[in-house]
């Protein structure tokens, strides 16, 4: 399955276009390498997305062309959440 279909799929990224986009803009890794959007994933991936200032680390469980919206969850195991806060420089 295409990295940008399983995105969409799982509910990590709200619609196909946005998946593309962000995979073109170089915020995907597949197992630690960056990865575009038609590369291939395969149930074992792990898949990290940078979202802003939050990293999501997921490893694939499973691949459905369609899910509902509760199942989504089901495709994927989060491995790690990560964000990175802001400080202010000025102090106030």
């Amino acid at each position: 399955m295409r990295l940008d279909k399983f995105l969409k799929s799982s509910r990590l990224v709200k619609r196909r276009t946005l998946a593309k986009e962000v995979c073109d803009q170089g915020r995907v890794e597949i197992n630690g390498r960056p990865a575009k959007a038609g590369t291939a994933v395969a149930v074992g991936d792990e898949v990290a997305v940078r979202f802003g200032n939050r990293t999501l680390r997921v490893r694939v469980e499973s691949l459905k062309e369609t899910t509902r919206k509760s199942e989504a969850g089901e495709l994927y195991t989060v491995l790690e959440q990560t964000s990175k806060v802001r400080t202010d420089e000025t102090g106030s």
